[in-house]
């Protein structure tokens, strides 16, 4: 299959959660499309560091603007979009994928605080996203929404996290109803694992392998190799981020109100 370069040219996209991980993936993706980036992150000196880093990613010859702002803070979040109006002139794609995973534990003991903190960034933080950024689209632009598997199965210990993310859902299908009109696209991206390129916690490979007196990381990425229809631990974050690609560009022009599942088939599987 031939490589379509330049899949982003001339547009304008804006991502949140930007400082590291998928979110500096994703930028460097889009970027090496062509586009220009709006990349956000928390407030904070470390964030305004990963921000520099961040951009210092992109290919020469591509812009990108950094703001710090908090997801839950709509008031930074329009300030963070005027800006980018003011910058660039419009935004044509909003990926809102700024989450946190926090701690588990078992539905009915879950604080309340933890509970809270988890809607206020998965889910109205989208919602706070999108309200911020979106008057400044112009018809035909994308919004993608990054997910993740619990936000279309249920997930053990996780409800906090697994209620947020299938509200995320709900709000795409919502918007791209409401939105549909103005020929914005609306979609999800669902990934499982991400591989992070830093050895697994020691608690984290004694979870995976509880059958075991002494497992090893070998063992630790059996296990979850063993959970996907491919044979793989993880997927990586290039990988969400080619997904996150397709549903920002043109080729998906007719794809709206729908959620792209990034797992290697666990969700298949389990």
């Amino acid at each position: 299959m031939t490589r379509v370069a330049g899949r982003m040219t001339g547009k304008v996209a804006v991502v949140t959660g930007a400082g590291n991980g998928t979110g500096r993936v994703h930028v460097r993706r889009l970027a090496d499309e062509g586009a220009d980036v709006v990349a956000l992150d928390l407030p904070g000196t470390l964030s305004e560091q990963a921000l520099a880093e961040t951009a210092a990613s992109v290919p020469a010859g591509r812009r990108v603007l950094t703001r710090t702002a908090d997801v839950r803070d709509v008031a930074a979040l329009r300030a963070a979009a005027d800006a980018a109006a003011a910058e660039f002139g419009r935004v044509d794609v909003v990926v809102a994928n700024a989450g946190l995973c926090d701690a588990p534990g078992p539905a009915l003991t879950i604080d309340e605080l933890t509970w809270q903190r988890s809607l206020d960034i998965n889910l109205s933080g989208v919602w706070n996203t999108v309200r911020a950024f979106v008057p400044h689209m112009p018809d035909g632009g994308s919004v993608v929404v990054v997910g993740s598997t619990a936000g279309i199965r249920g997930n053990a210990n996780r409800a906090h996290y697994a209620a947020a993310k299938h509200g995320a859902v709900g709000l795409a299908r919502t918007l791209a109803i409401e939105l549909g009109p103005r020929s914005i696209r609306v979609n999800s991206v669902h990934p499982g694992a991400v591989g992070s390129g830093r050895p697994l916690a020691a608690e984290a490979i004694a979870r995976l392998r509880p059958d075991l007196a002494a497992p090893t990381e070998a063992d630790a990425r059996q296990a979850l190799s063993d959970r996907n229809l491919i044979p793989v631990p993880w997927v990586d974050a290039v990988d969400v981020s080619n997904a996150v690609l397709f549903l920002a560009c043109d080729e998906s022009r007719f794809v709206t109100g729908t959620e792209l599942v990034v797992d290697a088939g666990l969700t298949q599987k389990v």
